[in-house]
Order: structure tokens, then C-alpha cells, then sequence
């Protein structure tokens, strides 16, 4: 068990040891368990927003018109007139190629899917970081500051949610690391 795990999610023994007790989870251990999960839940749901939003075209970021399901690409329409800064013509590119397209939206639901569910957090933590970090080179510079957007803040809030184990309270977290496969392959927490 480490240290975070040990100090958010007590049990009566610790090592296996008979008489070794844990302390008690204090008010602020719960406190900052639930707010983790919180921010989990929250940015599972800002991945999974975006998957469905350009998979049917819901009109708040993809019109109808524009849904995948209709014929639309969903990496065409930003990557193709949004982009500035250095990357630029690699990002034109690959706009609205079909590969592009595919690991754009595999990546929106599995990210969102795996963090409202507690599950894989590493794995998520991993892909969701690279995909923020690759959509914050888009648009270099930033708009509002010389280096520093939100994309930046996501993907390293992702790398805390999955060093504390914040699908461990309310998700699947902890049945998820109890499976054979996971148990046998530590980085698919």
C-alpha cells in the first residue's frame, strides 16, 4: 500500500501485521479523497462532453451538420483553420485525416469513459496529459499568457489524479485494482 492510499483509505491493519493500526482517516484525508474525486469527475465528464458533443454534433461545440455521425471530421474544422504558432503546417497536415479522426474520438471517450469510472487511471492520466499537451502546442502562444493555458493545468491535475489513487472514492477504483489482470500489471490502474 503506498503512502497516499495508506493515509486516504485506512484499513485496520497495515502489511498484514495483527495489532499494527492504521490511524483513523482524518477530516481533511476525506475532505481532500472527495475534492480529487470531484476533479475526476469533472474532467472525466469535460473528456466525455467533447467525444459526444462531435460525435453527434449536440451544437455547442459541433453543429448537427458537422457531427461525425453525419459525414463531419471532427480534427478538420480546428486543426485545419484554427491552429497558429510553430506546429502549424504539421497540424494542417493532418486535419480531418481519417486516422486523426479516430484516435481524436477513441481517446475523447476512452479518457472520459476510464475517469468517471475510477478505472485505468494511470493509463488515462498518460493518454489525456499527451492529448492536452498536444492541443496546447496548437495554438502557441497562448492567447492570455506567453506560455502558460488551462490544457497545461488539465494534464497536470490528470498526472495528480492518478498518483492518489482518486478513483478509489466514488468509482471503480479499488475493484479495478483488485482484478488478476491489474494485479499482474501495475500500470493499468
Amino acid at each position: 500500500m503506498d503512502a497516499m492510499t495508506a493515509a486516504t483509505h485506512p484499513s485496520p491493519t497495515a502489511g498484514g501485521e495483527a495489532g499494527l493500526r492504521v490511524p483513523a482517516e482524518t477530516t481533511a484525508q476525506r475532505a481532500t479523497r472527495y475534492v480529487l474525486a470531484g476533479l475526476r469527475l469533472a474532467l472525466g465528464w469535460i473528456f466525455l462532453w467533447a467525444f459526444l458533443d462531435k460525435l453527434f454534433g449536440l451544437g455547442h461545440g459541433t453543429p448537427s451538420a458537422n457531427a461525425w455521425i453525419n459525414g463531419g471530421s471532427p480534427t478538420k474544422g480546428f486543426l485545419g483553420k484554427a491552429v497558429s504558432g510553430p506546429f502549424e503546417s504539421f497540424y494542417h497536415g493532418i486535419a480531418g485525416a481519417a486516422w486523426a479522426d479516430w484516435l481524436f474520438m477513441l481517446g475523447l471517450a476512452g479518457i472520459g469513459i476510464a475517469l468517471l469510472a475510477g478505472v485505468g487511471m494511470r493509463i488515462a492520466a498518460v493518454a489525456g496529459a499527451l492529448l492536452l499537451v498536444l492541443m496546447w502546442t496548437a495554438v502557441l502562444p497562448p492567447e492570455n499568457n506567453p506560455f502558460m493555458d488551462d490544457h497545461l493545468i488539465y494534464a497536470g491535475v490528470l498526472v495528480v489524479l492518478a498518483l492518489t489513487a482518486a478513483g478509489d472514492t466514488l468509482g471503480l477504483g479499488r475493484a479495478w485494482s483488485r482484478l488478476p489482470l491489474v494485479r499482474r500489471l501495475p500500470w493499468l490502474r
